[in-house]
């Protein structure tokens, strides 16, 4: 690779092979063989590569099935692989041999692939396909081979991405590093899966007893707010700050107000990590009756605490940056609906 056409481009030149990086291609394109073979016995014969990726570092293989590949399936293409690596099976190479002869060997052609009359067949045992890319000398070179995800990418179209050599044992390496820490923290409880299962189980008790917390606060809040509840003509009304620093939790508490109440208007101020946040909340009958816009106000409001927002006519809120203006907010945003120019 030259980042530069040469000054003589008629002279001689010498072209290298780095090794190191050759040689990680090749166990990573053999290995690639070896998964398409695997594949075919685990899963069936409608196996067939649709594609495929080839590097130092990895190996990319695309294959038609149409259903999920499951772990145990998974474990049993990984765990033939590596028995042919075992075997250390020789490199049998046919070159330029008639399409014809290929074929009667059992020599399957790769996806997007095109043929002269004349192949290479590329063999490892009983591994046979056609194929003009570099291989190891036998299957032992390549070390090991581990599959680190399988996923679909298409309708009837798997992938699998595998490594090999010393990423595959680095990779291996760094899987038990983090088991020895995880087995660590449980003080070397050899039963980790269990205690790992226990404190999940924990975490999940404890975040239904905040979420019935947290709903018990809102119930809480909406009565409060129900008790603030104001007159503003023939309109009830609710403006007020809180302290509730979650816009979902504003967002769920202005719908069920919206779902529970007609008549009514919804001015709330909040401030979420520092910043000012205005929500305003328009029953659907007013909205109707009077035409008016939630969103449109809220841009207009958000001014006064130098942010801006938008939403539909029957809710909308706003950010800002200076929540010393938030009351300032709240008071435009009544203004503008109750007291327009």
């Amino acid at each position: 690779i030259t980042e530069k056409l040469p000054s003589k481009p008629q002279g001689k030149f010498t072209a290298s092979v780095n090794r190191g990086l050759r040689s990680d291609t090749m166990k990573n394109h053999t290995a690639t063989h070896l998964i398409h073979y695997a594949l075919r016995k685990v899963l069936g014969r409608h196996v067939e590569q649709k594609g495929s990726l080839v590097n130092h570092q990895y190996l990319r293989f695309d294959f038609s099935h149409y259903e999920k590949v499951t772990p145990e399936q998974l474990e049993e293409v990984e765990k033939m692989v590596n028995a042919l690596i075992r075997e250390n099976i020789q490199l049998t190479e046919l070159k330029d041999i008639p399409m014809d002869e290929a074929k009667s060997l059992g020599a399957m052609a790769l996806f997007g692939e095109k043929y002269g009359d004349l192949v290479r067949v590329i063999r490892f045992g009983d591994s046979v396909e056609l194929c003009g890319g570099t291989h190891v000398g036998a299957t032992g070179e390549i070390g090991i081979c581990k599959i680190i995800s399988e996923g679909s990418i298409a309708a009837g179209i798997r992938r699998i991405e595998a490594i090999t050599g010393a990423r595959a044992e680095n990779w291996i390496r760094d899987q038990i590093r983090a088991m020895e820490d995880i087995m660590a923290l449980f003080k070397n409880n050899s039963k980790v899966v269990d205690a790992v299962k226990q404190l999940v189980d924990e975490n999940a008790a404890i975040k239904k007893q905040l979420e019935k917390i947290e709903k018990e606060k809102l119930k809480d809040l909406k009565g409060f707010l129900y008790g603030q509840i104001e007159r503003a003509g023939d309109t009830e009304l609710i403006r007020s700050i809180v302290n509730l620093p979650d816009a979902g939790k504003i967002r769920d508490l202005a719908f069920q107000i919206r779902g529970e109440k007609r008549n009514l208007v919804l001015i709330i101020g909040t401030v979420i990590n520092g910043k000012p946040n205005l929500s305003i909340m328009i029953t659907d009958d007013l909205v109707e009756s009077n035409n008016w816009d939630a969103g449109k106000v809220v841009r207009e409001a958000a001014k006064k605490m130098q942010g801006g927002g938008g939403g539909q006519p029957f809710f909308a809120t706003a950010g800002g940056k200076n929540p010393e203006g938030l009351q300032e907010a709240v008071d435009t945003a009544y203004k503008l609906i109750f007291e327009p120019s």
